[in-house]
């Protein structure tokens, strides 16, 4: 299993909007971006994401479970990027903001940081576990 954060305007898709999809899930579309896209794609079912509003939240408020794997994206005419489907795992029970990430010297190599405007990005195990611990959530 690999681990990945995803970013989400809360205007345009929340967090509770993704509980509210339940168990069948939704896809996760609307990625414009090659690096972004080349992550989702290497994306495997029963993977993990950290799910992140962005804009002025800037903060992890759960985690979903990918449930389809990268497939057409319908909202893109031209045909180059895709999707994949996601369903709610649990909510962070303290959500971890980006400013605690940033303060955190452990976390100072994740892409979140190094590479901000990316929505889709690839989280390593250590730092998986360490977000969950300070979010009061289990791995």
């Amino acid at each position: 299993m690999a681990y990945w954060l995803i970013k989400s305007e809360p205007g345009t898709w929340s967090w509770q909007d993704q509980l509210d999809a339940g168990e069948k899930g939704t896809y996760w579309d609307g990625v414009r971006n090659y690096q972004a896209s080349n992550n989702m794609k290497a994306m495997k079912i029963g993977d993990k994401c950290f799910f992140y509003h962005s804009v002025k939240e800037k903060r992890v408020v759960g985690i979903v479970e990918v449930i389809k794997e990268y497939y057409p994206d319908h909202t893109d005419a031209s045909g180059r990027f895709g999707m994949m489907d996601v369903k709610a795992v649990r909510s962070f029970e303290n959500p971890v903001t980006l400013a605690a990430i940033k303060a955190e010297p452990r976390l100072s190599e994740l892409a979140l940081i190094r590479q901000s405007r990316l929505s889709v990005v690839p989280i390593d195990d250590t730092s998986w576990d360490l977000i969950c611990q300070m979010g009061s959530v289990s791995a």
